[in-house]
């Protein structure tokens, strides 16, 4: 499990190491091109449940937090439908990832 903190309180997310490896990518690619967006995400029951959204503009304060020690391996497609969701009336979130088609070849 890694964290998202957001903001100067520091608010915090708590999101598995993988996903949010992608989200990261994909939000500071939005931030370095001068975007905003929202991020949506679902709550689990031990975090109080529901859902969420933040406002993240190029001045956010942000920070991630990774438990494990290695980078994952990068979906570059799961990436792309990371950002791709910024768009839609939700905002961004971290959809499921997609199946690489190398790995329908094996």
């Amino acid at each position: 499990m890694g964290f998202m903190y957001y903001g100067s309180q520091s608010h915090e997310l708590e999101i598995d190491d993988r996903p949010l490896a992608h989200l990261k990518i994909a939000v500071l690619s939005l931030l370095r091109a001068g975007q905003s967006v929202a991020f949506s995400i679902s709550r689990p029951a031990g975090q109080g449940s529901g859902r969420e959204t933040l406002w993240i503009s190029p001045a956010t304060d942000l920070r991630f937090r990774f438990v494990g020690g290695r980078m994952p391996a990068i979906n570059d497609a799961w990436v792309r439908a990371i950002i791709s969701s910024a768009s839609s009336p939700a905002g961004m979130r971290i959809c499921p990832e997609p199946v690489s088609t190398s790995s329908l070849a094996a």
